[in-house]
């Protein structure tokens, strides 16, 4: 849970390219099908250009992609430390860098999804570290961590309610790869899920079968008390968390009063005038 991230850590190996000659009608095609909006243009794998939907919407009328495509590329080298990339595309305004290696082949494209998942994946680790400790403290027990997928069948909750809005979001993230591990330790033959209820019920909705995990397995069998509250509330499997459709996150709703409280005060300031 430790090391550099570097940017073949994290980069889409299978990219989607187009060669020069490629006609536009066929570029605007495959975007709409990938619902990507840019592609590297390649010549024996090697990056000639770049085509976006900026391209093809500046210049109207042009019929290939050599026409149009960008041809001043940023590149970066797999071996790339994933910050040094990000502070790259920042700097340079860019939202994707293809990947290429020693010979200048293409091996991959690193995205600003990319960016944010390995952010996300790595602030994980931390919250498991810290879980670790405690439950060895908490129980005098020895415990190893162990990063697998872990079947949702078996998993039991410890929360009792989820948000609606939260749980589409933590949807759209599984789909996007963007989603985070969930937290879970094993006692005994149970999977107590610490961390990650909406994460794990939007793929439950979604037809999964296993969900991407950080597992801490305690030496001894242990009831938790957290997993004594749950069974106290009638919590025993993902089905009896209520889903609250009628109410938003609260940081939702405290981000919306905040905001007419703004807009409040700003009406007062100007009648004061």
């Amino acid at each position: 849970m430790s090391g550099s991230a570097l940017v073949k850590h994290y980069m889409t190996k299978k990219v989607i390219s187009v060669p020069p000659n490629e006609t536009i009608e066929e570029v605007i095609k495959l975007m709409k099908f990938t619902n990507h909006d840019g592609f590297p243009v390649l010549v024996n794998d090697k990056v000639l250009g770049m085509i976006t939907a900026f391209d093809i919407l500046s210049k109207p009328g042009e019929k290939s992609v050599e026409d149009i495509m960008s041809m001043d590329v940023v590149v970066a080298d797999q071996n790339m430390s994933l910050n040094d990339a990000a502070r790259v595309m920042f700097r340079m305004g860019i939202s994707r860098l293809p990947v290429i290696d020693k010979k200048g082949k293409l091996v991959g494209i690193i995205t600003n999804t990319d960016i944010v998942r390995s952010h996300i994946e790595r602030s994980t680790p931390m919250k498991v570290k810290y879980l670790k400790e405690t439950l060895e403290q908490l129980y005098n027990v020895k415990t190893k961590v162990a990063r697998r997928r872990v079947p949702i069948e078996r998993l039991k909750p410890t929360q009792n309610k989820i948000y609606a809005d939260e749980l589409q979001g933590r949807a759209y993230e599984l789909k996007r790869g963007l989603a985070e591990p969930t937290i879970v330790v094993k006692t005994g033959d149970r999977f107590i899920l610490i961390d990650g209820h909406h994460r794990t019920v939007a793929a439950y909705e979604l037809g999964y079968k296993e969900i991407d995990s950080y597992v801490i397995e305690l030496d001894k069998d242990i009831r938790l008390g957290l997993e004594k509250t749950a069974e106290s509330e009638g919590i025993y499997s993902l089905n009896d968390i209520y889903i609250i459709d009628d109410a938003q996150h609260p940081l939702i709703a405290l981000t919306e009063s905040l905001k007419k409280k703004t807009q409040k005060e700003n009406r007062e300031k100007e009648n004061k005038k």
